[in-house]
């Protein structure tokens, strides 16, 4: 393993704008590259229906160790030459609380595809970012990841206290289990097990050798990470500490949830987290939520962080996996300056299927993209939000805020849950420029997320710039670390 974990790292955002090329290249710089793992499987299967131009992904895929997984998967997804792009993407099934054997086989090989493409080529560290709220794909894709040698693993939207135990039996290629929470269920039946068995699902005896990954949970407290230090079923190596300037999904506030004028959240002084209390622990940990800059840095480490994880300045650089065209289209506003009254971003805290708080980019054209979303034709295809509950028949069925309204109310949910859920799974696939051709030739709506610091991102933007790469970035905010120090070894390529 490695004798000092990296200063910076590269957040894990989805679906795929954390892609292996961000990943590999902010590794290479000397830095922990992060792939997101978060629907890996659709990743794969619409790179492979488009035609998988370049061949990246055919080239990992043969180097999987179990050649028979594979055939089958390229007999059923890939298409030479790609689908016409009016088509829609051939949809990979919904899964269940015990998914398919085909199902786990893809969900393992996607993840092995995205770690093996990001470490391909040099020996410096990749990590995988994943939900405990998307608790379902999770062993099989840190299985993926264990095969391709993934060397940390952060989670976050939830409190993953099972994952450290779950990679200690992976890493033995033992079979391990997560518990998946119920709604409605009383009693002993609050829970119900996912289970994934390494044997099985490839179908042979003999299986390689893995290393033990490792684990950094995402945390919004130091008394949520004292308990996960204490309480996990395995070893925590350190934390990610998240605040609510941070993209993507955030912890609710603590307390009652209260908004601003905006309708927005409303944190406070509870929500803040005590730097010493996190050291008091006695184990490494990061800081994130607009910390991206060099002055930020070096005053958390003086405060007792290893480092920081930066996500928004590494989402529209080059090497992200955001689509081009929304890539440059956010960057060029920000260069010039055209910055909508209340900033960039807004915080909605009723989007998310999940619950919790999601920000959303805001730009000119918002209100219009509001209004074009909700005439969208609600659609609950992808499904990886959806939550576990039990029917009346006392059967562990899954439902999702955000699929038609009809059904979700049939399946016991109430109206008031409905309102004014998005579907992130087919929004999310859009932002990275796939998006699913629905019937009526609908096509997915994009609804980028970002944290705050996308509203300083001019600080890395030289005069007339409209485009930065990752390397940039890792420049910038190194630039006044103390080199002979030996707490970062900048690689020779970018001295």
């Amino acid at each position: 393993m490695f004798m000092n974990h990296p200063i910076i790292i590269q957040g894990g955002m989805g679906i795929a704008v954390s892609n292996w090329k961000l990943a590999k290249t902010v590794s290479e710089a000397g830095q922990l590259g992060v792939v997101s793992g978060t629907a890996i499987n659709s990743v794969l299967v619409r790179y492979l229906q488009d035609g998988d131009p370049a061949g990246d992904m055919r080239r990992a895929l043969k180097a999987f160790p179990f050649p028979h997984v594979v055939a089958k998967i390229l007999e059923t997804y890939f298409i030479e030459g790609g689908k016409p792009k009016d088509k829609p993407y051939k949809r990979i099934p919904l899964f269940a609380v015990q998914p398919t054997q085909s199902w786990l086989q893809l969900n393992v090989v996607a993840s092995f595809v995205e770690v093996f493409l990001a470490k391909e080529g040099h020996q410096f560290p990749v990590g995988i970012n994943l939900l405990e709220k998307v608790v379902i794909p999770n062993l099989s894709a840190l299985y993926g990841a264990m095969l391709a040698g993934v060397d940390y693993v952060l989670m976050g939207a939830g409190i993953p206290r099972e994952i450290p135990g779950a990679l200690d039996l992976l890493s033995e290629n033992k079979t391990a289990s997560l518990k998946v929470p119920v709604d409605g269920a009383t009693g002993d039946n609050t829970q119900t097990l996912t289970s994934f068995n390494p044997q099985e699902v490839m179908e042979v005896s003999e299986l390689p050798k893995l290393k033990r990954p490792y684990f950094f949970p995402i945390v919004s407290s130091s008394t949520l990470a004292a308990n996960l230090k204490k309480k996990a079923t395995g070893r925590v190596d350190g934390f990610i500490v998240e605040g609510p300037l941070a993209g993507g999904h955030n912890a609710p506030p603590r307390g009652p949830m209260k908004l601003d004028a905006l309708g927005e959240p409303i944190y406070g002084e509870r929500d803040e987290v005590d730097l010493s209390e996190m050291k008091a622990l006695g184990l490494p940990f990061w800081m994130a939520g607009s910390y991206a800059t060099p002055q930020k840095l070096q005053e958390v480490r003086k405060l007792g962080a290893h480092g920081i994880q930066v996500g928004t300045l590494f989402a529209f650089c080059n090497e992200s996996g955001l689509k081009p065209e929304l890539r440059h289209q956010v960057v060029k506003k920000i260069s010039q300056g055209m910055a909508p009254e209340n900033g960039y971003i807004f915080t909605d805290p009723v989007s998310s299927p999940t619950g919790f708080p999601f920000k959303a980019v805001r730009m000119e054209d918002s209100l219009s993209n509001q209004i074009l979303y909700e005439q969208r034709n609600r659609i609950c295809d992808l499904g990886y939000l959806r939550h576990a509950y039990q029917k009346a028949d006392g059967q562990v069925a899954q439902r999702c805020p955000a699929e038609p309204v009809q059904d979700y109310i049939k399946k016991g949910g109430t109206l008031e849950e409905t309102v004014g859920k998005k579907c992130l799974c087919n929004a999310l696939m859009a932002d990275i420029g796939m998006p699913q051709v629905q019937l009526g030739n609908q096509v997915e709506k994009h609804l980028l997320t970002a944290g705050n610091d996308l509203n300083d991102l001019n600080r890395i933007l030289k005069q007339g710039q409209t485009d930065y790469s990752a390397t940039e970035i890792i420049r910038y905010l190194t630039a006044d670390l103390d080199l002979r120090s030996g707490s970062f070894v900048e690689p020779a390529h970018l001295v």
